[in-house]
């Protein structure tokens, strides 16, 4: 009797599309609707609505046949960034909560990885101080026990989960921390940079009054270039990632004597 045909791949959800697409331009600065419909495996239409509704939300500028990246100040939620390369995140977010050790205090800053990142660090139940601007943190961290949670004053931003402001600022500078967890939206040779200024700040902050410094960024980040750098490669001491990054940043980062730590690809490797 013969086999059935495979079934076809699930086709992705319009919201997970989306957050592809913005991922797309934030790396190659346009995307194209014969790509997106090859890539998604959906009809030119259906290609051409997703752009039209981003483009009517202000995530993209759209061009003739595709879109374009709107600014290099905006980015979409920290809702719809979390749907991008999650697999990913919560490897870097597993890797990275291993890192902590008992009675450290933290900095954890806002963002859909450090989110993920406080879920795994909650999982190992320990006695901790956490200082944050984020509410997901505040939230997985302060039903432990024994976690300590000192949430920052500041403007809250709704679309991020997060405080920010000068308040917030200063009121990190009367704080010390064993380690600093940060994301970003881009590392290059020349060191981490966001879409936001005001984010800057807060990392800018938390790097400073740290003993040591930890970005998590997935290797979608990697030879990206947004706004604001936030700090050079050599204000890090550890890079937590899912991927090597290419021959130049690899350098770049053994030079500013960055420790590089591969998240496992599943529970057990080495």
């Amino acid at each position: 009797m013969p086999s059935a045909p495979p079934r076809p791949a699930a086709r992705l959800p319009q919201q997970e599309r989306h957050a592809r697409i913005l991922a797309m331009l934030r790396r190659d600065g346009i995307v194209r609707i014969a790509t997106l419909a090859k890539t998604f495996d959906v009809t030119t239409e259906t290609a051409r609505r997703d752009l039209d509704e981003l483009a009517e939300s202000g995530a993209l500028q759209r061009t003739y046949g595709g879109g374009a990246s709107r600014s290099l100040t905006t980015e979409p939620g920290i809702g719809l960034r979390g749907l991008v390369h999650a697999q990913e995140r919560r490897r870097i977010a597993a890797a990275a909560a291993a890192l902590v050790e008992p009675g450290d205090a933290l900095f954890v800053d806002a963002g859909s990885t450090t989110s993920l990142f406080a879920a795994a660090l909650a999982i190992r139940n320990l006695p901790l101080t956490v200082v944050t601007n984020c509410l997901p943190v505040a939230t997985s961290l302060g039903a432990v026990e024994h976690c300590r949670v000192i949430l920052c004053p500041g403007d809250y931003v709704p679309r991020e989960g997060a405080v920010f402001g000068t308040e917030a600022v200063a009121f990190l500078g009367r704080y010390k921390a064993n380690r600093a967890f940060v994301g970003a939206g881009g590392v290059t040779a020349a060191g981490l940079s966001d879409a936001d200024s005001a984010a800057c700040a807060i990392k800018r902050a938390m790097l400073e009054q740290s003993d040591r410094s930890i970005a998590l960024v997935d290797a979608s980040k990697f030879d990206v270039v947004q706004f604001e750098r936030v700090a050079p490669l050599s204000a890090l001491d550890e890079l937590v990632t899912d991927a090597a990054p290419g021959r130049k940043l690899a350098a770049a980062l053994r030079g500013a004597g960055v420790t590089l730590r591969l998240a496992p690809r599943h529970a057990g490797a080495d």
